[in-house]
């Protein structure tokens, strides 16, 4: 039984086991954070008009009071406070998923990799709090530090997305490492130093009901309403104690386990399904649904509940109830001769590239090229000017260290940094397309070594390989000869080997036998065609014929290649090709392969769709890649 679609006609995105999808969690992140930015600056721009439109009825309307109350316990909040202490606690979760998330399965698994966001992201929030304080030094507003210091990830892979479409891949993971790694600091400093006067009970409380949530976590307690009850508690009892009570959403995120989907989970959830469409019972229905939920990480699944929601409304609505300011010709003179004005600017625009620049030129030589950063210095340099953009995090702080005109001068600085480092950006930008081809390549590139993704390097005395024996990218395909998806992608690989002369193509099987009951017995068959030397040949015929694929088809397609027939026959009977097969299977498991077909070039997972475009734009990476490491 088959749980693909019918009709695949020009859907190049599909896979295989049970509907795996073939985007990663890493790149909707990325394009969910992407596309808010655009919500994120219509909401600034609304805020900013409201705000001189109708000054006090903007003030009034955030300073309404809510209340929520069970019995005579409750708590009383501004809506101001309601989205900065409230909803942004989600914001927080999600950063937190995302951390763990690269923690357990994104470029921070490699535990070496950790060192240079690590120190890139300490230096790029200490320069700038350095250049604040010298600027606001004898001015009594040094208490603002915390506002010059934290990156906008949204901004800021927005920004991306029109500044840097040559950029390569590397810089975005680059700059979501670095924003981590900000935000995880930034919270740090909230906690510690724009908290109120600190209750010792209610914060005990907290603590208390924290260690609740990591005793569910040590039992492997997996439903959600286990946590989120002391979870709200802790929220509650940190607001009560006077420390900033969105810490909670971090460390609830950090909590949340990451993982790839494994191929014996999905083959479970597909025999409960079968179960189901048999005997479709209630008690059955929880079971597939339990089955399908237990095949995704946790972490997955709150991602993508959580983050569209914090992205497209969260944020927004946080820029709306903080970035409004009246503004004037005067007001505007008088912010840019105020030190908090200028420590924020300056801090921004000049002390984020400057300290991830120097923090990643001084590891690199510090650990004498042991550790490099994964791009070229080009890249870094305007991942350093696109981080000059603080908004979300800077304005929270900015509303905890300051009041009256002091926060619109703080609010000024942080709107006109968001405004100079997409200056610089773009110019950065300009002068590294002006240079010649090759510079431009080794400035973008570098020469770091990338995360190899796949587990067993391709043999050439092993694999099956078309095209030239050694070329510069290889691209790796695990394939079900019974998978739509697979047909599908054949005529893809056939126009990218025709439009590269420099690729070669390893086809490794990963039969799916729960979905396609007849993709073993096929990959066995080509496995016994390879021993007469015919692998290829009847590999096409396979692929291209992927409803016929019975003993009796099987031995036809023998017999139009010329094969032997009784040693075919008896190749098929011994599972001659079994062990080969099986090795494959081996290998997709160490590389975490669950669906098909799943696309490695040059080691690393494709991942995305695989139409023509998108292989082809990942061959030329790769190639260019293998031309600067040469």
């Amino acid at each position: 039984m088959s749980f693909e679609a019918t009709d695949h006609t020009g859907d190049y995105t599909g896979q295989s086991a049970c509907g795996t999808g073939a985007h990663s969690p890493l790149r909707d992140f990325l394009r969910t954070e992407t596309g808010s930015a655009a919500v994120l600056v219509t909401a600034t721009l609304a805020a900013l008009v409201w705000a001189n439109a109708a000054p006090s009825s903007y003030e009034s309307f955030w300073q309404t009071h809510l209340s929520v109350r069970i019995g005579s316990h409750g708590v009383s909040l501004h809506l101001r406070e309601w989205v900065n202490s409230g909803l942004m606690t989600f914001f927080f979760f999600v950063i937190g998923l995302e951390a763990r998330r690269e923690f357990d399965m994104g470029e921070l698994r490699d535990r070496k990799r950790l060192a240079l966001p690590l120190a890139a992201g300490v230096s790029g929030m200490l320069v700038p709090i350095g250049i604040y304080l010298a600027i606001n030094a004898g001015h009594g507003t040094t208490h603002g530090w915390g506002a010059a210091m934290s990156t906008d990830t949204a901004f800021a892979l927005g920004m991306l997305a029109v500044v840097g479409r040559r950029m390569p891949p590397g810089l975005r993971v680059f700059i979501l490492t670095l924003t981590v790694v900000d935000d995880f600091l930034a919270l740090g400093v909230i906690a510690v130093a724009y908290s109120d006067d600190i209750s010792v009970p209610a914060l005990l409380v907290a603590i208390g009901t924290f260690a609740v949530i990591l005793l569910l976590r040590r039992l492997d307690v997996r439903r959600g309403a286990a946590y989120a009850v002391p979870a709200l508690i802790t929220w509650v009892a940190l607001l009560e104690s006077g420390v900033d009570p969105v810490v909670i959403g971090l460390a609830m995120g950090m909590l949340t386990y990451a993982y790839p989907a494994a191929r014996s989970d999905l083959e479970r959830a597909s025999g409960l399904f079968r179960l189901f469409r048999e005997q479709p019972t209630p008690e059955l229905e929880r079971s597939v649904r339990a089955g399908l939920a237990s095949a995704i990480s946790p972490n997955e699944r709150l991602q993508r509940m959580y983050h569209p929601w914090v992205s497209y409304a969260v944020v927004p609505l946080f820029a709306l109830a903080n970035a409004g300011i009246a503004v004037d010709a005067d007001q505007l003179g008088r912010a840019f001769t105020s030190p908090i004005t200028l420590g924020i600017l300056f801090g921004y625009v000049v002390g984020k590239p400057l300290g991830i620049v120097a923090a990643s030129l001084l590891a690199t030589a510090a650990s004498r090229g042991r550790i490099r950063i994964p791009v070229g210095w080009g890249a870094v340099t305007t991942g350093g000017t696109l981080a000059g953009v603080g908004f979300t995090v800077s304005l929270l702080i900015a509303t905890l260290a300051f009041d009256g005109a002091r926060l619109d001068d703080a609010k000024i600085g942080i709107l006109s940094a968001v405004i100079c480092s997409f200056a610089v950006s773009l110019l950065v930008t300009t002068v590294l397309r002006a240079l010649p081809r090759g510079v431009q390549l080794r400035a973008l590139l570098g020469k770091a070594e990338t995360i190899v993704d796949l587990a067993v390097p391709v043999d050439p005395d092993r694999d099956h390989i078309r095209g030239p024996r050694h070329a510069a990218v290889t691209v790796v395909e695990y394939g079900d000869y019974e998978c739509p998806y697979c047909g599908q992608a054949e005529s893809v690989v056939r126009e990218l080997l025709g439009d590269f002369g420099d690729v070669r193509y390893v086809w490794r099987h990963l039969p799916l036998p729960d979905v396609h009951v007849h993709a073993q017995f096929a990959a066995e068959a080509a496995e016994a065609a390879a021993l007469q030397g015919r692998y290829w040949d009847m590999h096409d015929l396979l692929i291209s014929h992927q409803g016929a694929l019975r003993a009796d088809h099987l031995r036809g397609y023998a017999a139009d290649l010329g094969l032997d027939a009784q040693r075919f026959e008896r190749d098929l009977r011994a599972h001659a090709g079994a062990a080969r097969v099986a090795e494959d299977v081996e290998s997709a498991d160490l590389s975490i392969v669950a669906g098909t077909p799943t696309f490695f070039v040059n080691g690393r997972r494709h991942h995305g769709a695989y139409d023509i475009a998108s292989l082809s734009a990942a061959v030329r990476a790769a190639r260019e890649r293998a031309a600067v490491a040469a």
